[in-house]
């Protein structure tokens, strides 16, 4: 399960960057204006780049919530079994 999570967390980090990247920029930081370029079509893909910007985020922080949760229950787990990681010795396989 900790696998599964990692691994969507690595995919929606990589949406997210293409998203971002694709976005034109607005320019002014805070600024909400009308921009001449956006009318029609062009306004609508905005919007969706937008939402779909919240949504990708929303869901990383989720994901990595989860993983953060997922780890330290299982170093608890290992805890209360008594059970220790311990690194390889030099040229030793682990």
């Amino acid at each position: 399960m900790e696998n599964a999570i990692i691994i969507i967390t690595v995919i929606v980090a990589l949406l997210l960057a293409l998203v971002v990247l694709i976005q034109n920029p607005k320019g002014g930081g805070l600024t909400t204006g009308f921009q001449a370029t956006q009318v029609g079509g062009v306004q609508q893909t905005a919007d969706f780049l937008e939402k779909a910007t919240w949504y990708l985020v929303i869901a990383l922080f989720v994901l990595c919530m989860l993983s953060a949760s997922f780890s330290a229950s299982t170093k608890f787990e290992n805890e209360e079994q008594g059970i220790e990681q311990e690194a390889p010795a030099e040229g030793q396989q682990p």
